[in-house]
């Protein structure tokens, strides 16, 4: 072998000096350049590799009924977080690829999850990301417990409603964020929602809290509580009656709401049918929630939206009859009629050349006092009172009385009424409205309306919640009630009392008398408008109060599209009735009973009234008051209506003792 020349190895060591010289060069730049040019994103990087940031939701506030019963709560659960650049470098004997795989594949086998989305959520370019809520504690320590790279457990809030769909319409629900979805959840979301807290701190590879690391806590703040005007009991009586008037006349919906008339507070609101807030995307009914889970999302959304909506406040229907209590009260205060006045009623009458016809056309009801024609339903009575009054005039007390404008209640997305053009309704116009017909109002506005009576005239702004306070109790705002205006003097207010009880206590409203109390009210029966012109379909409905010598409670119950019998008296009274009784008792109101009802009750035995030439709406509605049931003969078909007929005789005779709740036959025609 020949020995390398001296010119050679010096050759070589310039050569490797050299190269040492380029290498050390080299990482000097790249050094430089990852320090200078790439500093700011690599310490970024190492930043968001060693700081943990724990979010701290915010416990959203209580609601409660008035009297303290909790109707939403939050509930603590448990959240499942990633960072998905700590589950890819988990473990060194595995690829990126097979970290994120295996975490994937135990997660969704703890969180009853497709692997496929639980992979999809850690693999994200993010430094945090949510894998699932609401997991139970079992659940949330057992993944804790594993001590997978990359995977936090945290505490979460979740909204529960312990009553289930107990005042759904009202209460409404949140989003998955806990953010106000409907109902007061949406309306005080910005009091409910609190604001949610922080946990930042530096860790190392191992979660585990560096000594030279910053750490900032920043507390959650709860949200404050709402305590309603809603009493629970009350509402239970509400919706219990709704399912029995539900079965009863199968109904599309049942609707009721009870109003203090002396506060405006709103006591209870109810619709058949509900929903559970707790999981307010899936219909409580079997059959629906399996329509809803085949339809396109868009239909999805909208079926949602008209299940959470509440018609009581947002929707208008046409009050038929029970109208008539306002324009009643338009004259008596203008002092254009009063209680002993006679009207004569011969069936048909003449509007501006338009030919019109009572409801009892073809037997009118001859002379009759305001009170009986209020109790008769008579149209031309109501259509001359109006006329009295004029257009202006009539209008000015819809504006008095809140028709025009909104309730102002406290909830989100109240409606307007529909009301015929002032410069264009004309004198047919107006008596249509007199009587409740070419005229839509919300069912918030009517009883409104008709709860100032209870008031000695006073309108008052209709109320859902009374107060806010803090998770200590203390009261951090108080909502006082609201006096509107004086719509019609104290001797009206009075005088509509004493017709709204004659209608209960004598005439068609007798289903909803509650014995021992003083029970006023107006049954309504009217067509739904459709086309341009008006369907089969009816809303059925009873507004009254009791006990009217000191009204405690404002009733309107509705029900939409009854099948069979449609007359209030039949479909709304009952159930109005059976809610009368409960509530009444649970205020604490004593009983007074008549020598009538008192010998009814030791006897057992009741008195036949005469119901015949009265049409079934107001027989059935008698009859009831007596505590006596009733038989049509011959008896309807299917698809058949009673219509406007009357009754053309009754078995028992008038005047015959029965025992009460016996059975009077009614012939038809």
């Amino acid at each position: 072998m020949n020995n390398p020349t001296p010119n050679s190895v010096k050759k070589r060591i310039i050569i490797g000096f050299l190269v040492i010289c380029l290498t050390t060069l080299g990482l000097s730049v790249r050094v430089g350049w990852v320090q200078i040019v790439n500093g700011e994103e690599y310490s970024k990087k190492a930043i968001e590799s060693q700081t943990r940031d724990v979010p701290i939701p915010a416990k959203r506030g209580v609601i409660y009924d008035r009297n303290g019963k909790e109707l939403a709560v939050s509930a603590v659960t448990f959240s499942v977080w990633a960072r998905p650049d700590k589950v890819r470098n988990g473990s060194k004997k595995f690829t990126s690829e097979e970290n994120i795989d295996r975490t994937a594949e135990y997660l969704a086998s703890q969180l009853q999850m497709e692997k496929s989305q639980v992979k999809d959520i850690i693999s994200q370019n993010k430094a945090l990301v949510k894998v699932a809520k609401y997991v139970e504690k079992s659940v949330a320590d057992t993944i804790r417990q594993e001590g997978l790279p990359g995977i936090e457990i945290a505490e979460d809030v979740k909204r529960y409603y312990p009553l289930g769909p107990f005042a759904a319409q009202v209460l409404g629900s949140v989003t998955d964020d806990n953010n106000g979805l409907a109902g007061l959840e949406l309306k005080y979301n910005q009091y409910l929602s609190g604001v949610a807290g922080r946990w930042i701190k530096n860790t190392d590879v191992n979660g585990n809290s560096l000594a030279y690391g910053m750490e900032k806590y920043y507390k959650a703040e709860d949200g404050l509580n709402l305590v309603l005007t809603i009493d629970e009991v009350i509402q239970h009586y509400v919706e219990k009656a709704l399912d029995t008037v539900q079965s009863n006349t199968m109904a599309d919906r049942v609707m009721c709401i009870i109003m203090d008339p002396k506060t405006g507070d709103v006591l209870a609101m109810a619709l058949t049918p509900d929903y559970d807030p707790n999981n307010p995307r899936v219909p409580t009914d079997p059959q629906k929630a399996a329509y809803v889970e085949g339809v396109s999302d868009s239909e999805k959304l909208e079926y949602w939206n008209s299940m959470w909506r509440n018609p009581m406040v947002s929707d208008t229907y046409e009050p038929g009859s029970t109208f008539k209590l306002l324009t009643t009260s338009m004259a008596l205060e203008e002092q254009l009629t009063n209680l002993t006045e006679t009207f004569v009623c011969k069936g048909r009458y003449s509007i501006a050349g338009t030919p019109l016809k009572c409801w009892r056309y073809y037997n009118p009801h001859g002379v009759e006092t305001l009170v009986e024609a209020v109790g008769n339903s008579c149209n031309p009575v109501f259509a001359e009172l109006s006329s009295r009054l004029g257009i202006e005039k009539y209008y000015q007390y819809l504006e008095l009385f809140g028709i025009r404008d909104k309730t102002g209640i406290d909830y989100p997305g109240e409606g307007y009424a529909i009301l015929q053009n002032k410069e264009t309704a004309g004198p047919v116009g107006l008596a249509t409205i007199s009587y409740g017909q070419g005229i839509a109002v919300t069912p918030i506005q009517l009883i409104t309306a008709v709860a100032s009576f209870g008031n000695d005239g006073k309108l008052m702004q209709p109320r859902l919640v009374k107060e806010l306070t803090d998770s200590d109790g203390n009261v951090v705002e108080k909502f006082d009630t609201k006096v509107v205006r004086q719509v019609v003097s104290k001797k009206t207010a009075e005088e509509m009392r004493l017709i709204m009880e004659s209608v209960v206590s004598e005439g068609g409203g007798g289903t909803a008398k509650v014995p021992g109390f003083r029970v006023g009210g107006k049954t309504g029966t009217a067509n739904k408008a459709k086309n341009g012109g008006y369907s089969e379909e009816t809303y059925s409905s009873f507004i009254g109060m009791a006990p009217m010598d000191d009204p405690k409670v404002a009733i309107l119950l509705i029900v939409d599209n009854p099948k069979g019998i449609k007359f209030g008296s039949q479909t709304a009274a009952p159930g109005v009735k059976l809610i009368l009784e409960d509530t009444l008792r649970y205020l604490n109101i004593q009983p007074s009973y008549t020598q009538e009802e008192e010998a009814q009750m030791s006897s057992g035995k009741t008195v036949v009234p005469d119901v015949t030439g009265k049409n079934f709406d107001e027989a059935i509605g008698i009859l009831g008051g007596m505590s006596l049931t009733y038989t049509i003969s011959p008896a309807l078909q299917d698809g058949e209506s009673l219509g406007e007929s009357a009754v053309v005789d009754q078995y028992p005779k008038a005047g015959e003792k029965i025992s009460a709740g016996g059975k009077v036959y009614l012939y038809r025609e």
